[in-house]
Order: structure tokens, then C-alpha cells, then sequence
């Protein structure tokens, strides 16, 4: 795996690249990591992971617009200040939790690969769906209690 693209599906066969990452630059565990969110955020842009596909050595994210991201009031930046995922509630109008200091990307993959997750201060919760905010900086794991039910 040398590159990572993420392509906008326009409908109609019609694929614009939004974005491209190069494996000597990011590494493949951030790669990877990308690869399984299902949402990205990018120049406040909002959108959904439709197809994860691979061609020869090149890795692509076909994504689908939503539209405007929905800002919370409690939203950080943590551009230059390492890796970071924030938990928060879907439900409870993006309501964070936490958030944790990763050391690598493969600390970050651990969390995204799970349907339950052990959320600092929490204990185990559902994992509901997964984010990448590049506006910000960090992953976003939205998650429910054990006990609450699904949307």
C-alpha cells in the first residue's frame, strides 16, 4: 500500500479526488485507520464512506456529500498536538465523554475495529459509528450505552 485516495462520488460514474495521502508521509497505520471510519470531515464538509476499494497499490475511499458539518460547542482542535480520539453520544446531541491520547494509529485501530468499546470513565459502550475530522485533527467514535436502545 503506497497511496490512499479519497474520491467524491458525483453519481453517474463521475469520481472527483478530494484527497491523497502517501505511505512515506502519513504511515500505514494511519492508513488503515482511515479506512475504517465511516465518516470523514473535511473543510467543514460532512461525509459518509460509501466503498473501501483497492487497485494494485493504491488504496481508495469512495465517499458520499452530506453536507455542512454540525459543529458541537465543546469541539477542540488538536492539530500538532498528537493523536486523539473523542467519544461522544450520537443521541445526546453529540455530547463528549472523553477523550484519549493515542501513541500510534495502531492504538487508534484498536478502538475503531470494536462494536463494544472500554470508554475511559464509561466502561464498555457501543460503538455506533466512526469519524476522521481532518478539520480538526482527530477520530471521533460515537457510541451508546449498553443498555440504550439503537436509533
Amino acid at each position: 500500500m503506497k497511496r490512499l485516495t479519497y474520491f467524491i462520488d458525483n453519481g453517474l460514474n463521475q469520481y472527483e479526488p478530494l484527497m491523497e495521502y502517501q505511505a512515506a508521509n502519513v504511515g500505514v497505520d494511519e492508513m488503515y485507520a482511515r479506512q475504517l471510519c465511516t465518516y470523514l470531515i473535511a473543510n467543514g464538509i460532512q461525509y459518509e464512506l460509501t466503498s473501501n476499494e483497492m487497485q494494485e497499490n493504491e488504496e481508495m475511499l469512495i465517499v458520499k456529500r452530506l453536507g455542512p458539518n454540525e459543529n458541537y460547542g465543546d469541539e477542540a482542535n488538536y492539530r500538532g498536538r498528537g493523536i486523539y480520539i473523542e467519544f461522544r453520544k450520537p443521541n445526546e446531541r453529540g455530547r463528549k465523554l472523553t477523550e484519549i491520547h493515542c501513541t500510534n494509529h495502531y492504538d487508534v485501530i484498536r478502538y475503531l475495529l470494536k462494536d463494544i468499546a472500554d470508554i475511559p470513565g464509561y466502561g464498555p459502550m457501543f460503538t455506533t459509528s466512526t469519524e476522521i475530522d481532518e478539520d480538526r485533527g482527530c477520530y471521533v467514535i460515537y457510541v451508546r450505552g449498553m443498555n440504550e436502545p439503537e436509533e
